[in-house]
């Protein structure tokens, strides 16, 4: 008989995720088994992995398990470690909800980019606090690209601006989603040194008033239907842009942001948190081979 391990499916605005129940902290999971897990030929498919710590069995939890039960550990598709997942954020609460490991309401999830505060319903959308956005280069006030920071595709170049949810983002306005190519491979974006451990990237265009599009390369996952801190870095650098900023108004600024995958609502408050509102999905459950994992190799 196979030996099983418990997995679940879900996804936010298409930004799929295979979910790991272990509260415990006993499930060995190198980067060569999380890539074979995510593959959608060779294991369950998906752009990350999140697996279901409790923050106290955690090293990297421990320190917030006074404030939050739950840690999420999230890894990208190729494996490697990510601080932070908002999209992720809102499937790994809607799963503790259905799970019955957290009532419906607000409550805290610990994560390596801190803690993050969510809304669940019974039903409905899944809101998240985000935290504020760091705003390397020019003062909040300009709206301008950081100088020198840029992002090229092919032949195409366009100045960036450098906004951090915890993770870095290259967000990039663009006249058509089209001029971001395949997004098989990471764009370029210069100087290296600007983002040491590599970066998102996102590419923007108008929809409307208080209304944009964007497509996203994720490190380490390639193109993805959605990534939820990416919309949020695009909000705030479309609402510097646009000479909006609520810290200096007092006004809450909401904008619309479509993905590949669907829509999410973004505001930014005057006290500079960022609420992300979006679906969250658990569409599936079964069991992997505990031998197939432990091997972590394509058969």
């Amino acid at each position: 008989m196979v030996k099983g391990i418990r997995f679940l499916k879900g996804h936010g605005t298409e930004n799929d995720f295979v979910i790991v129940p272990d509260p415990d902290g006993l499930l060995e999971l190198e980067a060569p088994q999380v890539a074979l897990v995510c593959d959608r030929r060779a294991g369950v498919g998906g752009d990350g992995l999140l697996r279901v710590v409790r923050s106290a069995a955690h090293p990297e939890g421990l320190a917030q398990a006074q404030a939050a039960e739950w840690f999420m550990d999230y890894r990208n598709s190729d494996g490697s470690i990510a601080e932070m997942c908002g999209n992720g954020v809102r499937v790994f609460a809607r799963y503790l909800v259905l799970a019955g490991l957290a009532e419906p309401g607000e409550f805290a999830v610990a994560t390596r980019g801190g803690l993050k505060r969510v809304r669940v319903p019974l039903d409905g959308d899944v809101t998240v606090e985000m935290g504020s956005a760091l705003l390397p280069g020019p003062d909040r006030e300009s709206g301008g690209e950081e100088p020198g920071i840029e992002v090229t595709v092919g032949s195409r170049r366009w100045p960036a601006r450098n906004v951090n949810m915890g993770n870095p983002h290259a967000v990039a306005f663009v006249g058509d989603l089209g001029e971001a190519g395949n997004l098989f491979t990471a764009p370029e974006v210069t100087p290296a040194a600007a983002y040491p451990e590599g970066v998102n990237v996102e590419f923007v265009v108008d929809r409307g008033p208080r209304h944009v599009a964007l497509r996203v390369h994720e490190r380490g996952s390639g193109e993805t239907r959605s990534c939820g801190t990416g919309a949020c870095a695009v909000m705030v650098a479309t609402a510097r842009r646009d000479g909006l900023d609520p810290a200096v108004t007092g006004e809450p600024v909401t904008y619309t942001v479509d993905v590949l995958g669907g829509r999410l609502v973004i505001t930014e408050r005057p006290d500079g948190e960022i609420e992300m509102t979006g679906p969250a999905v658990i569409l599936a459950e079964g069991e992997f081979d505990a031998d197939w994992l432990a091997r972590g190799v394509r058969a």
